[in-house]
């Protein structure tokens, strides 16, 4: 089977997010299941850098009345395709906003282009390849089912994945006009509430839905976290797929990882010491047995990182230490700095993101706090299983599906993975930082916990199969 896979980024090219690192990884699983992937993407600074050997493919002339040049090239095992459009993508700033870190004004045109072009390659316009599927990832892809809808083409199938919905891509219905699209296409499915929503547009066009753990497929139906879409996606309910993210076993694995102090297994867990030793050395800490709680994160509301201003001291009194890297809000920002000032030798932080610093934290943590008020999938909290590292994590979408909660049944049984809080609050996440802490002074309960949850399968396999078993349901009943 071929397929399209249309992003906005794709790991290791181009990343902000989890996006990316589903874009890279899942066709990567899907070849053992004779799916040939092929990944069209925005031409980036960094992306245009970094492909080599590149052949130009198709030059369109006119995208919604901008010049681009389709490339084909491989990288690191991924088949891409990218549109090369200098006026639209050579920018300094990140994917989606500028040095500021306000969005592009014409965001709205860049990623209508894009879709536009998903489109025109699903219609046979690549010469020698025609794929048999198109899967499309968030807002910044959702308009490519709408273009292949109202385009005079054969209709394939195509699926849309939902990796965050509180981003939807929203604009003035004033551009509506500039998208070389019918008149009748903004009430059917573009309009929302006076303006344009790219991703709802993609949801009621794609002919099926998907979204990246099972337990978000069922809160987005509710208006709690449908933000919005909640109405038209419980219409879609019967084409909607909830399929857990896995994570590239290969570059997360404590074995094998070159960018940890010491490399180890669920069987020498002693080794874990030394990266212990490293993180401890990185960020100042006391040297003393008390455990090391991590964060690595966006900064902002939706990740709970308001909270830890209220947990900060508990940690601290009770004897822990607390390491986080990340950035985002910046008055939340400037509250952690001060707790980091203040509690010099306990508490250490970076803000910005820092690969190899990232790994060195899953290996030398003893927990990772999650305390998202919701979570699509999460794998922040899949690396942490990987690396022994005691995921505590509020009980919401991908969260609650990946993580079992250390209770006295589980514990007894030998699969408790983690710690689970909810409601996602100070009280419930205190609550649950004082669990770890009491399960952390019995050595023999932790080190079962830290071997069942590296034991977990958090790799692709198991998703890249019902991905797989999806792809063939949409292509064999004609979509």
């Amino acid at each position: 089977m071929k397929v399209l896979s249309v992003a906005s980024e794709l790991y290791p090219l181009i990343k902000t997010g989890g996006l990316a690192d589903v874009a890279g990884a899942l066709p990567l699983a899907l070849k053992a299941h004779d799916i040939e992937t092929r990944t069209l993407i925005p031409g980036y600074p960094a992306v245009m850098k970094a492909i080599k050997k590149a052949v130009k493919r198709i030059e369109f002339t006119d995208l919604l009345g901008e010049h681009a040049t389709l490339l084909e090239a491989r990288h690191e095992g991924l088949d891409i395709l990218v549109l090369d459009s200098p006026t639209l993508f050579e920018r300094s700033g990140g994917p989606y906003v500028d040095p500021a870190s306000r969005d592009y004004p014409d965001n709205w045109k860049r990623f209508a282009v894009l879709s536009k072009a998903g489109a025109e390659i699903a219609a046979g316009g690549l010469p020698g390849w025609q794929p048999d599927l198109v899967h499309v990832h968030d807002w910044q892809a959702a308009l490519t089912p709408v273009y292949m809808r109202y385009a005079e083409v054969p209709e394939l199938p195509s699926l849309i994945t939902i990796h965050n919905i509180a981003f939807q891509g929203q604009f003035s219905a004033s551009y509506f006009p500039y998208l070389g699209l019918p008149s009748h296409a903004y009430w059917e499915a573009l309009e929302y509430y006076g303006t344009m929503s790219y991703l709802k547009s993609g949801l009621s066009t794609a002919h099926a839905l998907s979204t990246v753990s099972p337990s978000y497929a069922e809160e987005i139906l509710t208006p709690e976290f449908g933000m919005g879409l909640e109405g038209i996606i419980a219409n879609r309910a019967d084409d909607l797929y909830g399929i857990v993210n896995g994570i590239d076993a290969q570059v997360w694995n404590p074995a094998t990882d070159p960018l940890i102090a010491t490399p180890y297994a669920s069987g020498a867990l002693k080794k874990r010491q030394a990266n212990r030793a490293a993180l401890t050395t990185r960020f100042g800490l006391d040297d003393d047995d008390g455990p090391i709680f991590s964060i690595v994160s966006r900064l902002t509301w939706q990740k709970g990182m308001d909270l830890l201003g209220e947990v900060i001291e508990d940690i601290v009194s009770a004897g822990g230490k607390l390491v986080i890297l990340g950035s985002g809000e910046s008055a939340l920002e400037t509250q952690l700095l001060a707790a980091a000032s203040r509690h010099r030798n306990r508490v250490g932080v970076v803000i910005g993101f820092d690969e190899p610093l990232s790994h060195l934290m899953q290996a030398g943590a003893d927990a990772i706090l999650i305390p998202s008020r919701f979570e699509p999938c999460g794998l922040t909290q899949l690396y942490a299983l990987r690396y022994g590292c005691v995921p505590v994590v509020a009980r919401t979408g991908g969260l609650a599906d990946t993580i079992v909660d250390a209770n006295e049944a589980a514990l007894a049984g030998g699969v408790a993975t983690g710690i689970q809080f909810g409601p996602v609050t100070a009280d419930a996440l205190r609550r649950a930082i004082q669990r770890t802490m009491r399960l952390y002074r019995d050595p023999k309960a932790w080190a079962q916990l830290q071997k069942q949850g590296m034991k977990s399968d958090v790799s692709w396999g198991r998703s890249a199969e019902r991905y797989a078993e999806l792809y063939q349901r949409l292509v064999s009943k004609g979509h």
